[in-house]
Formats: structure tokens, sequence, C-alpha cells
């Protein structure tokens, strides 16, 4: 277990306000507050920074600084719960600037203060002075620049996996606030709810980060077997080894928008069955056509079919069966090609195709990918180009079809 005693109280009321990005007049103001409780010698700890950047943002929320050291006071709304090691992820700024650290590493100040927006923060200056925390995603771009790797692709990646960290931090602060902080409340735990709650985080976060890092190895075995997979299918095919099977098995997705919000708003019993009801008819109607469903992803289902042309006529009959149903219109997406298979599950540039096909699908449409088209045959369904497409997270345009029954296409 870490400790938890505050750090030693070793900054400059100057050094303090540096760290925290304000004015020396605003440490003297918490001081006088109340807020903080200067160390002999008028030092101050890492935990004072912190407190000073949480103050800061409740004051910027209209809370009143009087308010805070009140309460404070009274014993309520305790901040020292962040001097504990736990909350060492509160970064402090540095010393050195954006456009500084581009002079040092000789990288485009543009691309260093997208390290700011990764963090979910708004576009920094160039001479806002970068965060701790920030220093350490530097070397991403430095060793991919130094390799050749475009910056700006970096770029992208970074934002990405920024975008990806948000939604899971705020899926954890949420299940926090729920699970832990508002039963504490209610229990009467209001006054020492940072320090009640601090052992349990602190046993918590370890074996968080240690699940997080699990799940983020495991899947990243499934996208670099593909890589590896696919990288070999290239080499072999350059070398005349190796052809593309003229059938190949297709993926699809079935998404429905709003589905789980439908279903929570129509109570626990119509829900289950709604749900119940929707889950028969597409296992029957994918089993039907020589496909299976996968897995279930949030408002839609991930299907693999052996042949890409009875998989067409299942989406469309997937489509019609959404609107039977009473639910809002369902849209797929199908892209036909080489699929991996590890572990049950299915995955892969094919895969990752498919989904993204069926994101740029509208409601009751079914949009297929040429190589469906090509690999359908004569199956009922007629198609209508709709021409190259840019999707997002693909690189080339991509040519895309509708799909309709045959008696409806003309």
């Amino acid at each position: 277990m870490p400790h938890l005693g505050p750090a030693p109280p070793e900054l400059s009321r100057q050094e303090t306000a540096h760290r925290a990005g304000v004015g020396v007049d605003v440490v003297d103001r918490y001081v006088e507050l109340g807020l903080l409780t200067p160390a002999e010698g008028d030092r101050f700890t890492t935990g004072d920074v912190r407190r000073i950047t949480v103050i800061e943002t409740m004051a910027r929320a209209g809370m009143p600084l009087e308010g805070i050291a009140e309460v404070r006071s009274q014993g309520e709304a305790s901040l020292e719960f962040l001097d504990s090691p736990l909350y060492a992820r509160f970064a402090s700024l540095s010393t050195t600037s954006f456009r500084q650290l581009a002079e040092r590493t000789g990288l485009p100040v543009e691309s260093l203060m997208v390290i700011r927006e990764a963090t979910g923060a708004a576009a920094p200056e160039p001479d806002d002075l970068v965060r701790e925390d920030e220093l350490d995603v530097v070397p991403v771009l430095e060793v991919t620049a130094a390799e050749g790797i475009s910056l700006v692709s970096t770029e992208r990646l970074l934002r990405v996996m920024g975008d990806s960290m948000r939604r899971i931090t705020e899926a954890q602060a949420a299940w926090w606030q729920t699970e832990v902080a508002i039963p504490m409340i209610a229990q009467g735990a209001s006054g020492n709810l940072g320090n009640a709650t601090l052992e349990f985080g602190s046993r918590l976060n370890p074996i968080y980060e240690q699940a997080l890092m699990a799940l983020m190895h495991a899947h990243e075995q499934r996208t670099w077997t593909a890589n590896i997979l696919e990288a070999t299918e290239l080499i072999l095919s350059n070398a005349g080894l190796y052809r593309r099977v003229q059938r190949p098995p297709a993926m699809c997705f079935l998404d429905i928008t709003g589905y789980t919000r439908l279903t929570s708003e129509r109570g626990d019993e119509a829900a289950a069955e709604l749900a119940s009801s929707f889950s028969r008819m597409v296992q029957r109607t994918s089993h039907q056509y020589a496909g299976r469903a996968v897995k279930w992803l949030g408002d839609g289902v991930m299907f693999y079919f052996t042949d890409p042309g009875p998989g067409v006529v299942a989406a469309l009959e997937m489509v019609e069966g959404t609107a039977d149903a009473g639910l809002p219109p369902a849209h797929v997406g199908l892209h036909a090609g080489p699929v991996l298979i590890q572990d049950g599950d299915y995955f892969g540039a094919t895969v990752n195709l498919a989904a993204r096909i069926a994101d740029y699908a509208r409601p009751g449409e079914v949009v297929v990918s040429q190589a469906v088209v090509e690999a359908a045959g004569e199956v009922g369904a007629a198609f209508t180009e709709i021409g190259p497409v840019e999707l997002k997270g693909v690189s080339e345009a991509t040519r895309l079809h509708v799909a309709r029954r045959e008696s409806a296409a003309g």
C-alpha cells in the first residue's frame, strides 16, 4: 500500500505559484483565507500545488472562495487527501514553454501542442508552459520522427489515444461517483469524503492500472496479430505464392441508433421482452443464411457470414425485421475479405472496414463494399453504386453500394 503522508514542504511561495500556473498574489489570497497552510519557513508542498489547481477550478465554476474556506474550517470538504501520492497524476507546470521545447527537440511547435489537445484540454499557445506529464509524451514524437514517420500520422494517433483515455476515465469517474462517493455521502461521510475514500482508492488504483494494461495488451495481441498476418499475406502475394479466395467470408455490422436508450425507457420487463425478441430475430435470420451473431456492441450486433451473397440477403431481412419489431431504423455495413479468428472473436482489416461502412450507412440502408458486390453472385439483391467514399479512419476512398431487394430496385 502506498505511503499516504504528505510530501515534505520544499517549495517556496514563488515556486508554488509557478507550478500551479497562478500569480503569487493568488497563493497569498489562499493563505489569507486559510485554504493553504505554509510550513515553517513559508514552505509549501506538491499537495499545495494540487490544492491550488483544484480550488482555481472551483472558483472558475462560480464557487465562492469564502464559502469553500468556511466549510473547510468546519471540517467539511477537506482537500487534505490531495497530499497523497495517489494524486501525483495531478501534474504541475514545468519551467519549459512549448516554443522552448520545440527549439530543444527540433520538433515543430504545432506538433508538440497537439499533446495538450490529446489530454482533452484546450489548444495552448506556443509560449504556454508544458505540463510535467506532457513531457512524457514528447519521446513518442521524437522517436517516430527520427524514423521518418509522418508527424501528421503520429499526431492523429495521439488524438485517438487521448480520446480513448477520455472515455475510459469518464466511465471510471462516473462509476466511482455512483458506487463509492454518493453512498458515502449518504452515510454522513461528506466532511472527510476524500480521506474516507483514500484508503480504498489507494488499494484499488494499482490493480485498476494493472487491469487497464492487461486489457490494452489483450487488444494489442489481436491487432498486432492482424498486422503480422496482413504483412505476411502481402509478402506472399508479391512473391506470387498467395491468391485471395474467390468467395471470401463477409463481416456485417447492424446498428440501431438509440436501441439501448429505448429499452431503458420502456421499463425492465418490456425492455427484456424487446431485447429477447430482437435477439431471436437476428440469431434466426443470420443462422438461416450461414452466418452467426458474433457479439453485441452497445446498440448493434456484429455478424460473420461464410458467403457474402447470403449475408446481403440476411442483412436486408434483418433491417426489415427491425422495422417490423417497432424499433428505430437499423443501418448495416458489409465488407468481404480475409477474417482473422482468435479465441472465438473475429478481427482484422475486413472487420474494421465493415464497421466503418456501417457508420456511413443511413437509417434503413444496407451498404456494402465493392468486394461484397463482386463475390455476392445472383442472390436476389440489386446494388446501386454510391461511388468512392472517404470513410473515417480509412486511408483510401472505398467504393460503396446500397443493396436493395431485387424487386424493389427499380
